[in-house]
């Protein structure tokens, strides 16, 4: 379906999405990384409740929901399918920063999940973590390495990953139903974004 030029409206309960699509096709000059006392930190088998909270604490006031929607069952399918690599990057002790890569696809590394806590925004700590996640992606044989992100996200997310060596190539309208109206988020995430009842 092609969206007329114009304004559509969009049904009440719903949300609707801007998102952009990123690429790289050859590994982008190294960034030294900012001051800071951070580490990254593999998980293998994340427990469902772990996955969770920390996505959670990362992506809540962006309206992060499609994991948030699935049972345990279907989250443990896709964060232990082999192929998928999920860190942590650690500050004191505490998991404060989610990076998800998905290398399913051959040739190809998607950054599925990627974001720091609320604290961290603005500190360097976003900069180091995309160094690892670059790192990371082109040590295995990729030959491109994507990433999405929309208009809930931070204001500065496309510009932060077109800084990190990534070009805009695609973008789609997302419509989804408000996750804040049926408790996936609580209602006063992401005042950014009215909700419309």
């Amino acid at each position: 379906m092609i969206v007329p030029d114009g304004y559509s409206d969009v049904p009440n309960g719903k949300i609707a999405a801007v998102v952009t699509h990123l690429e790289m096709t050859t590994p982008p000059a190294r960034r030294d990384d900012p001051p800071g006392a951070w580490s990254l930190r593999k998980v293998d088998a994340p427990a469902p409740n772990w996955y969770r909270d920390l996505y959670r604490r990362v992506g809540e006031e962006w309206l992060w929901f499609s994991r948030a929607r699935m049972t345990d069952t279907e989250l443990a399918a896709i964060i232990h399918a082999p192929g998928i690599e999920i860190c942590a990057l650690a500050v004191d002790g505490r998991d404060e920063g989610l990076l998800e890569l998905d290398f399913r696809q051959p040739g190809q590394c998607e950054l599925v999940y990627f974001g720091v806590t609320a604290g961290l925004i603005g500190t360097g700590a976003a900069r180091f973590l995309m160094n690892r996640a670059l790192e990371l992606a082109w040590s295995r044989d990729v030959r491109r390495v994507w990433v999405h992100t929309c208009t809930f996200d931070h204001p500065s997310a496309v510009a932060f990953y077109q800084r990190s060596g990534f070009r805009p190539f695609r973008r789609q309208i997302e419509i989804a139903d408000d996750p804040r109206l049926d408790g996936m988020a609580p209602r006063d995430a992401a005042k950014h974004v009215p909700i419309i009842e």
